[in-house]
């Protein structure tokens, strides 16, 4: 198998491995979504093992002398000739280095919305928390009770009721 076939291979090998397909299967809301996110898995999956069958594989060594004895030594010379001078050129990956930084822009700036949602759906939490403890309550609670856990509603009250302000 030439070099960069191998390689191929081995990345392609190594990406399917490292794919959490059922973590994202759970992000996923809509139908549309899921089926789109099968045909993506499932053309992953072709090319996957198109690259592990085809370019895992060693060519068979051609057996010359067989060839020799039936043919006669002087063409197969030629082509044996022809054949050892055969180079199959490397693989030079130029789109890599193209899109990897965007990629990677991208990568940070996943991370930052992912902490960005953690953080807010910190605070979510404890706004239900309140709402339920408070929800508890309600129908004995005193409303000087609740201006001292919303100090800020009592101030704008307060303000309200100085500055002669009834709403209308």
């Amino acid at each position: 198998m030439s070099g960069a076939g191998k390689k191929i291979a081995d990345v392609a090998f190594k990406a399917s491995r490292t794919i959490d397909w059922e973590g994202m299967a759970k992000v996923l809301v809509t139908d549309e979504a899921r089926r789109e996110f099968s045909n993506l898995r499932r053309a992953f999956d072709e090319v996957n093992t198109q690259l592990q069958t085809k370019f895992s594989q060693e060519p068979e060594p051609i057996d010359w002398d067989f060839y020799r004895k039936g043919i006669g030594s002087g063409i197969v010379d030629m082509y044996k000739e022809a054949y050892d001078s055969v180079e199959i050129p490397k693989f030079v990956d130029t789109v890599t280095p193209e899109y990897k930084p965007k990629f990677d822009a991208l990568l940070v700036e996943l991370k930052e919305a992912e902490q960005k949602s953690l953080k807010e759906s910190e605070r979510l939490e404890k706004e239900i928390v309140d709402v339920q403890e408070i929800s508890k309550k309600l129908s004995t609670m005193t409303a000087e009770e609740y201006f001292e856990k919303h100090p800020e509603l009592k101030k704008k009250f307060d303000d309200e009721i100085r500055n002669d302000y009834w709403g209308y």
